[in-house]
């Protein structure tokens, strides 16, 4: 269980790394906007406060990634750590996002049951 913990932290990773291109890098493109549902107008208002909240999800990341390498290599409590902080925080948010914005409830689904599900099977694995 634990491996299927670091792949789905890993997974995690790298859509909060999609995230934070679409956020910080590629706001206002076309493709983008539709995505989030935004005018062009909409986009650019918002522009600064995406640039912030991408780069959260570049961090929470790099903390799970970091996490990873360190239980890999042998460092296994400061990895369990780092990966239990980095994918408990993307499926925390997940969850305020699920709770508070129903209209954006398929959204918190993609970005938080893989992180969930990577700290459910990480206690598992780890627990027995």
């Amino acid at each position: 269980m634990v491996i299927a913990g670091l792949i789905l932290t890993g997974i995690a990773a790298l859509v909060h790394v999609y995230i934070f291109v679409m956020e910080s890098l590629t706001w206002t493109t076309p493709r983008v906007r539709a995505t989030f549902g935004l005018s062009e107008e909409e986009a650019h208002a918002t522009k600064e406060m995406a640039y912030n909240q991408g780069f959260y999800n570049l961090f929470l990341a790099i903390v799970a990634a970091v996490g990873i390498i360190a239980f890999a290599t042998g460092a296994s409590a400061l990895g369990a750590g780092l990966m239990f902080a980095g994918a408990g925080s993307m499926a925390a948010a997940a969850l305020v996002l699920f709770l508070s914005s129903p209209d954006k409830r398929g959204a918190a689904l993609k970005q938080g049951v893989i992180p969930a599900l990577a700290v459910v099977l990480l206690a598992l694995g780890l627990a027995f």
